[in-house]
This record gives structure tokens, C-alpha cells and sequence, in this order.
């Protein structure tokens, strides 16, 4: 047992000791049994892993697991994702599953003499059975050794308080979770915790702590025995980013954890595999005063071709081309570089290379779904002088303007139309954290075809057939008490294959500057058919953007053929429209925030507000949270919608320009209450890419 006077010196110990601070400011791959960063075993640290990392830890011993996604947010922000199972821990289930969501906070760096100071929240928004908060403080000695000592309410308040803040609710099994419970936050009982970390080798590190919790419920339930505060683990280091770790635990238990770790700012294949562009072409002097070029229309033809032929080596088309004198604009569509400033740069280039010397102004304009959604602007005499200079020194000599705004706008190539794109290949899909089995998939073959008609009309479709996999065993049936828009989703992956993902005509359009237009009719995904219309305001130079969404729908057979089905359900009946206001906002930094007001499928009004994260080389991880008029008691389990997406590039694993990208939702569960319609091809998505705060982050890509 520690009496209160040593607790007191151990944690002024850990705060003052008079050591110097390490470069790496407390940084670790490394995370706990809880999947946060740190050297630890069970316990938070001060540490945070570095900036833009992912972390997957899948932690076990006798009877419990968790597995957690932990993303460094930021510098000093960790945010972590749970999933944990403990056999017989409630007598009404066999094994208790639970969704838990952290966020831990440093307040203060490491200096000389001072440690590292975090706060933490664990378990915030899940049903609480691992919540507890935490204000910690870690401080290096030398280069291998790391002590950290805190104090923990909760969960890390558990065993040998030494005061109270107050009462604190207990754990109920049967509650539906998934709310901010902001009063039980810092309140009850405290305890005093600490530890230390010692690297034995460069691969080989050992942990021992002192754990202030005292696991009531799994020591009531009979799980295991809790002999002593003490634990002890040894990590090794597989590779960079792999951790393998064996700990004992309570003097009862023995474990493993395995820690899978990446950086999206690491690129898997670094360089880029593509050829190299073509070079910049000089002209002679004087030659740029010759204009004879233009008393034959014939001339233009062969330009024309030219230019067609060697945007066609870059991966680039030509949709259309206009000339004069001294000016050339043409639009290209770009469906090889996920990076819009490399599809640019190659583009300027060829340009130099094919265009009469007298033109001078060059005029690149980015078609997306046949919309015309920007311009670039370059003067030829600038592209010949900084071909060599800073990438930044290009971007400064550009000009971005909306495509409506010029008179010389070009039109489509005559016999362009129609364009028919197709493609064959696996899918994957995935269903979590259902009790009776935590992890269900399909793997199949889907085949995708489009047909792009001219001036912005499309035709495209999905069809898939599912090879093998277990997600027509989902035997839960939904008991939700409003209408069941997403929770009957087991009755359509019990049906036969093929199906029919989508089927739909759409019009994209432009009726004004800066505005935007679409008209989509069909199979507008798995479970919907029917109409949807959008409008959206964005500036080619703004940050901000601002739309909005009607659609009006029809439920289809489980079968997802060509059939509909009744909009009655047991939990009542499916409105036919929904809609939103939506608003998006690049805040800089790598940070955008979008947020969604209207009408749900289920006939719920409220809103959704989301964050992400997203990197110059196209990845993005963040999250959003729905809250609507549906109650907590009529949503059922979590309360309200909430999720972490995660869109990973090809380009930025295969290492060369490709669009297409792997994307992921991870909702705790499905549910009815908040639930959007899917459409393919939203306006802003399809045309930020091409505009100037997004092209500006990959700006680096211009001369590659």
C-alpha cells in the first residue's frame, strides 16, 4: 500500500526531476492496451505519437479484447476508437461488446526542468464501462528512460482513493450509450497512478506501473482475480511500425498486444513512379511578333491535333480548343493525376511545345462531369522563365477564374461524344460490431460502365455478384420504432446475387458564375431509387461553399433489381423527401469542416456536423456526429449517429497518379435515426479538386 505522503513526492518527483528534454518532445510509436500512445501497459502517458499518425491495436488476455483506431490529430490531439468484448461481464450478455471513443489533450510540452502535462477523457461517449479522466505528467531521463505519474478519476480512480469530487453514476449494462455525460466528467473518487519505461535495446522496451484501477466489475463478475496494483510488460520492435508486446497483469493475468502503425505523410512508394514530363519550350526571340500562322484555318486543325496527340502521352484529353493570335484555351478532362496541379503543369508544358510562338496568354480549363469548374491562366513567357524556380514562384504567377467568365470559352470537339468508360473488379464489403459476430465480410466482382453523353449528361451503372463471404447470416432483425430506412439492411444481404448497385442519368450543369447545378433520376443506390436535385455556390478562389439538396425516393426490393417495394415498415412509413442545407468550409491546415442541415430519410429533422482532416497527397481521416429530433430512447443503442471515415489514395500506395482511393465508414452501429440518402457524384466533391485553395496544397506536384 502507498500512503498519501509518498503518492505526493512521487508525483512532484515526476514533475521536477532536472533532466534534459529529448528532441523528439516525448514522442512514440508505442500505444497501451487501450490503443493510446505510450510506453505504459494499462495507463495513459503525456506521450503523443507523431503528428498525422494511425495506430491499430488489437489487445487480449483471458476473457477481454480491445481493439482500437487511434489518429494523431494533431501535435498535442489524440483521438482513439474502440472496440472492446468481455466474456460474462453482465449476466445479460455472454459476452459484453462495447463502443468507446478518447480524446487526450497536452497542455504542456517538455522543457528542461518541467515534464510533459496531458488531460485525458476515455470512454466519453460510449456506455461508460471503460470511462474514466485522467490529468498526466511524463518526463524523460535521458534517452531511454520515461517516468510518468497522474491522477485518475473513473475507471483510474477505482482502487486506494486518496478525496472525492463528488458522486458518480455507476456502469449500467442496459443503458443505450452514446451520450455526452458531461456531469460524470472528473466526478467521484481519485486515485494516484504512475509508471516507467525503459528501453533495453533499440528494439526491446520494458514497463512496469502502478494501476489505480481496481476492475470492479470484472473482478465481481469473477473474471479474473485482482492480486496487486502491479503490471510489467516487455514491448519488441518487429519492424518500424510494428510493436509486439506480452504483459502480466493484477498478478493473475497474462496478455498480448500487437500495434500496427502508419503515417499518411509517408508515402509507401516515395518519388513517385511516373515518367517525367515533357520539358518547357523556349521561344527564339522575336519569333512571338509572327502571326502568319493565322491567314489558314488549316493551321488550326494541325495545332489542334498536336496538341490532342501529346496530351494524350501526358494521360491527359482534349475536350476542346480555341485560338487567336495571342491567346490559346483550351479544356481538358483529367481522370489520371489525383493531383490537379501535376494535370496543369503537364499540360502548360505540351502547350509551350505545340502552341504558334505569337500566343503568349495560355488558358488551361478543368471539365469535371462535362462542367467547365475552373480556369488557370498562364502567361508562356513566365512558364519559359520559372520552369527551374520554386514551385511557389509558379503559383504566385497564376491566375484562377470561373470558365464562364471568358467569351473565348471553347466548345467540345466535334465527334467527341459519346465516351463510354467501363471497368471489372473486386469489391469488399464489410459489417461491424454486431454482438453476435464482431466482424462479418463479402468479397465480389463488380463491373462499372458510364456513358458520357456531351454538355454534361451521363448515364452510369454498378452491378455486383458476391463470391464468398458471411453477410447474409446477420440474423438480427431491426426493433426500431421510427421507420426503418437503414436498419433493415440484413433483408437485402440475404438476396441472391447479381445486384444492381445503381442506375441513373444525370445532368450536370452551369446556370450562373460560381453556381453549379444536378439532376440525378434512377437507381440512386442499394436501397433507393427515385430523384435527387442540388445546386451549389462556389467561388473557384473561395474557402467557402454553400448548397443545397431535394430528393424525393422510393424503397427498392430487397433483391435491389429493378423493383420497388411499400414504404411501410413496422416502424412506420417512409417519407418520399429529404433534403439539406449544407454548408463547407476549408479551415486551412489540412482541416475541413462541412455541416448538413435538413430533412433525414426517416422524416427526422436536425444536423450533421463533420471534421476531416485531409493531407496534400489525397488522404483523409475524420469524423461526424447527426443529431436530429429523434429522441435518444426512439434511435435506440448509441443514442445518435456518429462515425470516423478514412479514404486512403491508390497513388499514395502504388506511386503513381491514379483517382481512384479505397474509403471506409466505421459507425458504431446502423441505425435509423439521422440516415442521408447516397448519391454518386455530389456536386462539391466533384468539383473542389479543380479549384484554387485545393489545387494550391498540391501546388508542389506543378513542375513534376
Amino acid at each position: 500500500m502507498i500512503d498519501k505522503t509518498t503518492k505526493i513526492a512521487t508525483i512532484a518527483l515526476a514533475l521536477t526531476w532536472p533532466v534534459a528534454a529529448t528532441p523528439e518532445n516525448l514522442v512514440t510509436k508505442q500505444t497501451s492496451t487501450y490503443g493510446t500512445p505510450g510506453g505504459l501497459i494499462d495507463l495513459p502517458t503525456a506521450e503523443m505519437a507523431p503528428d498525422g499518425q494511425l495506430s491499430t491495436t488489437i489487445a487480449y488476455y483471458e476473457g477481454a479484447s480491445k481493439t482500437t483506431l487511434t489518429f494523431q490529430l494533431l501535435p498535442r490531439l489524440t483521438g482513439s476508437f474502440r472496440y472492446s468484448g468481455t466474456d460474462d461481464l453482465t449476466p445479460q450478455f455472454s459476452t459484453f461488446y462495447d463502443r468507446s471513443f478518447d480524446l487526450r489533450f497536452r497542455l504542456f510540452n517538455e522543457t528542461t526542468y518541467t515534464p510533459a502535462v496531458a488531460i485525458g477523457l476515455q470512454d466519453f461517449i460510449g456506455t461508460g464501462v471503460l470511462g474514466g479522466e485522467y490529468i498526466v505528467a511524463t518526463k524523460s531521463i535521458g534517452d531511454r528512460l520515461r517516468v510518468t505519474g497522474g491522477v485518475g478519476w473513473g475507471r483510474f480512480g477505482s482502487y486506494n482513493s486518496f478525496g472525492s469530487t463528488g458522486t458518480r453514476p455507476g456502469f449500467d449494462p442496459m443503458s443505450t450509450g452514446g451520450d455526452f455525460s458531461t456531469d460524470d466528467w472528473f466526478r467521484g473518487d481519485y486515485s494516484f497512478f504512475g509508471g516507467a519505461s525503459y528501453d533495453l535495446t533499440e528494439r526491446l522496451s520494458f514497463a512496469a506501473e502502478y494501476s489505480s484501477d481496481a476492475y470492479d466489475q470484472e473482478v465481481a463478475a469473477g473474471i479474473f482475480e485482482r492480486k496487486t496494483p502491479w503490471n510489467f510488460g516487455l514491448t519488441y520492435k518487429a519492424r518500424e511500425d510494428v510493436f509486439i508486446s506480452a504483459y502480466a497483469l493484477h498478478g493473475s493475468e497474462f496478455g498480448a498486444r500487437v500495434n500496427l502503425t502508419l503515417n499518411p505523410k509517408i508515402a509507401a512508394a516515395p518519388g513517385g513512379t511516373e515518367l517525367a514530363p515533357v520539358p518547357v519550350a523556349v521561344r527564339p526571340a522575336a519569333s512571338a511578333r509572327d502571326l502568319g500562322w493565322t491567314m489558314d484555318s488549316q493551321n488550326t486543325v494541325e495545332i489542334t491535333n498536336a496538341v490532342n496527340r501529346r496530351l494524350d502521352k501526358e494521360g491527359l484529353d482534349l475536350d476542346g480548343v480555341q485560338l487567336s493570335g495571342t491567346t490559346a484555351h483550351i479544356r481538358i478532362r483529367n481522370t489520371t493525376y489525383d493531383a490537379r496541379s501535376q494535370a496543369l503543369g503537364r499540360s502548360l508544358r505540351v502547350l509551350s511545345r505545340t502552341l504558334p510562338d505569337s500566343i503568349e496568354t495560355m488558358r488551361v480549363t478543368l471539365v469535371s462531369q462535362g462542367m467547365p469548374a475552373s480556369t488557370i491562366t498562364f502567361n508562356r513567357s513566365d512558364l519559359e522563365q520559372l520552369e527551374n524556380a520554386p514551385a511557389s514562384e509558379a503559383l504566385a504567377a497564376a491566375t484562377f477564374s470561373d470558365p464562364l467568365s471568358f467569351s473565348d470559352y471553347p466548345d467540345p470537339l466535334p465527334g467527341l461524344y459519346p465516351i463510354f468508360n467501363w471497368s471489372l473488379g473486386p469489391y469488399l464489403r464489410t459489417s461491424f460490431f454486431d454482438p453476435d459476430n464482431p466482424v462479418r465480410a463479402d468479397i465480389g466482382v463488380r463491373a462499372k460502365a458510364d456513358v458520357d453523353f456531351g454538355r454534361g449528361w451521363i448515364a452510369s451503372g454498378s452491378v455486383s455478384a458476391k463470391v464468398a463471404g458471411n453477410l447474409d447470416n446477420i440474423t438480427r432483425t431491426s426493433n426500431s420504432i421510427i421507420p426503418h430506412v437503414r436498419s433493415n439492411v440484413a433483408q437485402f444481404l440475404k438476396e441472391e446475387d447479381p445486384v444492381i448497385d445503381r442506375l441513373t442519368l444525370a445532368k450536370y450543369f452551369r446556370p450562373a458564375e460560381n453556381i453549379y447545378g444536378r439532376v440525378t433520376v434512377g437507381y440512386l443506390e442499394s436501397m433507393y431509387a427515385g430523384a435527387s436535385g442540388e445546386l451549389l455556390w462556389k467561388p473557384v478562389d473561395s474557402r467557402l461553399a454553400i448548397g443545397i439538396e431535394a430528393n424525393y425516393v422510393e424503397p427498392r426490393d430487397f433483391d435491389q433489381l429493378f423493383g420497388l417495394r411499400s414504404r411501410t415498415t413496422p416502424g412506420g412509413v417512409i417519407p418520399r423527401a429529404s433534403g439539406h442545407i449544407s454548408a463547407y468550409y476549408d479551415l486551412g491546415n489540412g482541416f475541413h469542416t462541412q455541416l448538413d442541415v435538413g430533412r433525414y430519410l426517416a422524416g427526422d429533422w436536425g444536423a450533421t456536423i463533420a471534421l476531416d482532416r485531409e493531407f496534400a497527397n489525397g488522404w483523409k481521416v475524420g469524423a461526424f456526429m447527426t443529431k436530429t429530433d429523434v429522441s435518444s430512447t426512439q434511435f435506440g443503442e448509441g443514442s445518435f449517429d456518429k462515425g470516423i471515415r478514412l479514404t486512403v489514395p491508390l497513388s499514395w500506395a502504388l506511386g503513381k497518379p491514379t483517382q481512384k482511393s479505397a474509403s471506409m465508414t466505421l459507425r458504431p452501429l446502423t441505425r435509423d435515426g439521422g440516415a442521408r440518402l447516397e448519391v454518386e457524384g455530389r456536386l462539391y466533391e466533384t468539383i473542389r479538386s479543380s479549384h484554387q485553395p485545393e489545387i494550391a496544397k498540391s501546388w508542389g506536384k506543378f513542375w513534376r
